[in-house]
C-alpha cells in the first residue's frame, strides 16, 4: 500500500517559512512526478507546484511563484516545498500526491495516491 506522509507544517507570521516535506513509501517513487495542493477553508484545493521524475521539470503556479521552490530527492523517497515570504493566504491544508506517470500535471485526475494533508496557518 502506497503512503505518503506529509510533515513540516505549522504556525508562522507573515514573512516567515516553512519546509514541508512528503516521504513516500510502500511503492515507487523515483519514476513518478509529485506534486503539491492545497485547500483553504470554504474553497476548493487548488494546485501548487509539481515535479517531474528525476527533477528536471517543475512547475509553480503563478500565487507562488518566486516564493515556493519544489524539489525532490530520489534516494530519499521525499518532495519538498520550501515556502518563502509567506502570507495570511498561504493558510491552507496542505496535499501532496504521486503522480500516475513521469511528467508532472496539475490537475488532480493524474495523481493516483494523496497524503492526509497538513496544515499551515500564516498569521499576519
Amino acid at each position: 500500500q502506497v503512503q505518503l506522509v506529509e510533515s513540516g507544517g505549522g504556525l508562522v507570521q507573515a514573512g516567515g517559512s516553512l519546509r514541508l516535506s512528503c516521504v513516500v513509501s510502500g511503492g515507487t517513487f523515483s519514476s513518478n512526478a509529485m506534486g503539491w495542493f492545497r485547500q483553504s477553508p470554504g474553497k476548493e484545493r487548488e494546485f501548487v507546484a509539481n515535479i517531474s521524475w528525476r527533477g528536471g521539470i517543475s512547475y509553480v503556479e503563478d500565487f507562488a511563484r518566486g516564493r515556493f521552490t519544489i524539489s525532490r530527492d530520489n534516494a530519499e523517497s521525499t518532495v519538498y516545498l520550501q515556502m518563502n515570504d509567506l502570507k495570511p493566504e498561504d493558510t491552507a491544508v496542505y496535499y501532496c500526491a504521486r503522480a500516475k506517470g513521469q511528467m508532472p500535471v496539475m490537475t488532480e485526475a493524474g495523481y493516483d495516491f494523496w497524503g492526509q494533508g497538513i496544515q499551515v496557518t500564516v498569521s499576519s
